[in-house]
C-alpha cells in the first residue's frame, strides 16, 4: 500500500512539475514578449547557422571565431541587401502613389469596357446600368486600398521591429548562442530525467529533423519565389514589379499565402496600369510559371517528403501565434507546431498499442 501510494506520489508530482513548466512558459511569454523578440530571433540565427559553425569547428576554426564570421556575414549580407533593395523599393512604391490616380481611371474604363461588352452580348436585363455604376465607382478602390496598405504596412512594420533591438541586440545574443550552442545543449540534456531522457531524445531528435528541414527548406524556397516572381513581373514590364514579387516571395514562407496574395495585387495592378486583358494574361503567365517552378523544382528540391508540417496545420500555427503574440508569435509558431505535431504523433503511436484501443469489445471472448 505504501509502495503503491509514493508510486501514485511520484506520477502527480511530475504530472505537477509538467504542468508547471508549461505555465512558467506561458506567464513568460505574456510578461516578456514585449522585450523578447530580439532574442528569439538570435535562437532562429543561431539554430540555423548552427550546422555551417559546427563544419568550420571540424575543419579548425575555432568555435568562437566560426560564430563571429557567420554573425558577421550576415550582417554585412542584410546590409548589401538593404542598400540595393531600399532605393529600389522606396522608388517605385513614390511611383504607385504619383500614378494612382491614373490607374484608378484605367481600372474603371476596363471595367466599363468588359461591362459594355457584357451587356451588348447579354442584354441589359443581365448586366444593368446600377451594375455598371457600381463597379465603375468601386473598382478603382482596390488600388486605392493596395496604396494606402502598403504605407501602413511599412510604417507599421518599422514599429514592430524595433530597429534598435533589432540591429544591435539580435547580432549580439546569436553570437553568444551560436559560439555556446554545443554547451547549451549538453547543459539542456543533463538536466533530463533519467527515466525518461532516451524517449526525451529521441523525440527531440525528431522535433529537430523536421524543424531544420522546414526552416532551411522554406527560407530557401522564399529567397527561389522572391528572385523568380521580382525578376518575371519586372520582365512583363509590370511597374511595381520588383516590390509586389519581392513580397510574393517573402510571404511564402506561409503556404498559398504569399501566392495568393501577390496575385491578387499583381492582377489589380495590371489592369490600372494597362487598361487591357493582354496586360492581365502577362501577369497570368508569370505566376503559371511561378506555380510549375515551385511544384516541380522548389517543392521537391527544398522541401519534398521530408517536411512533415502540414500546409493547413503551419498557416493556423503562424495566425494563431501572430495572434496572441505578434511577431514574436509568428517566430515561435514552426517550432512550437513541430514539437506538438511530433508528440501527437507519439502519443498517437503508444495509444494504437495500447489496451485501450487494442482490447475486443465486451462480451467478444464469450463468442
Amino acid at each position: 500500500m505504501n509502495d503503491n501510494g509514493q508510486q501514485g506520489a511520484s506520477r502527480v508530482q511530475r504530472l505537477a512539475f509538467l504542468a508547471a513548466l508549461l505555465v512558467g512558459f506561458w506567464l513568460a511569454l505574456q510578461l516578456f514578449s514585449a522585450v523578447l523578440l530580439p532574442f528569439v530571433a538570435a535562437g532562429v540565427v543561431a539554430y540555423f547557422l548552427d550546422p555551417l559553425a559546427t563544419r568550420m569547428a571540424h575543419i579548425g576554426i575555432g568555435r568562437p571565431y566560426a560564430a563571429g564570421l557567420l554573425v558577421v556575414g550576415l550582417i554585412l549580407l542584410g546590409t548589401l541587401l538593404l542598400l540595393l533593395l531600399y532605393p529600389l523599393v522606396m522608388a517605385q512604391l513614390g511611383l504607385l502613389l504619383h500614378r494612382l490616380p491614373a490607374y484608378v481611371a484605367d481600372l474603371q474604363a476596363l471595367a466599363n469596357s468588359t461591362l459594355s461588352r457584357l451587356q451588348q452580348q447579354l442584354g441589359p436585363g443581365v448586366v444593368d446600368a446600377k451594375l455598371q455604376g457600381l463597379v465603375s465607382s468601386e473598382a478603382g478602390t482596390v488600388l486605392s486600398f493596395i496604396g494606402t496598405a502598403a504605407s501602413r504596412l511599412i510604417g507599421r512594420s518599422f514599429a514592430l521591429f524595433n530597429v534598435i533591438m533589432l540591429v544591435v541586440v539580435t547580432p549580439l545574443v546569436a553570437f553568444y548562442l551560436l559560439r555556446d550552442w554545443p554547451g547549451v545543449v549538453a547543459s539542456v540534456d543533463s538536466w533530463l530525467p533519467h527515466r525518461y531522457a532516451g524517449l526525451i531524445r529521441e523525440q527531440a531528435r525528431e522535433v529537430d529533423r523536421i524543424l531544420s528541414a522546414w526552416l532551411r527548406g522554406q527560407a530557401m524556397s522564399c529567397v527561389a519565389l522572391a528572385i523568380f516572381y521580382a525578376t518575371g513581373l519586372t520582365v512583363a514590364g509590370l511597374d511595381l514589379g520588383l516590390i509586389v514579387g519581392l513580397a510574393t516571395g517573402t510571404l511564402s514562407f506561409m503556404p498559398y499565402v504569399g501566392t495568393i496574395t501577390g496575385f491578387i495585387s499583381s492582377l489589380a495592378l495590371a489592369a490600372g496600369q494597362w487598361g487591357t486583358w493582354g496586360g492581365i494574361f502577362k501577369v497570368l503567365v508569370v505566376f503559371g510559371l511561378g506555380q510549375i517552378f515551385e511544384n516541380y523544382f522548389i517543392y521537391p528540391r527544398f522541401l519534398g517528403d521530408r517536411v512533415e508540417l502540414h500546409a493547413v496545420w503551419v498557416i493556423f500555427a503562424l495566425f494563431a501565434g501572430g495572434e496572441a503574440f505578434g511577431f514574436l508569435g509568428v517566430l515561435l509558431a514552426v517550432p512550437v507546431s513541430a514539437m506538438i505535431g511530433v508528440l501527437s504523433r507519439f502519443w498517437l503511436r503508444r495509444y494504437l498499442k495500447s489496451p485501450l484501443y487494442l482490447d475486443p469489445p465486451a462480451g467478444a471472448g464469450g463468442t
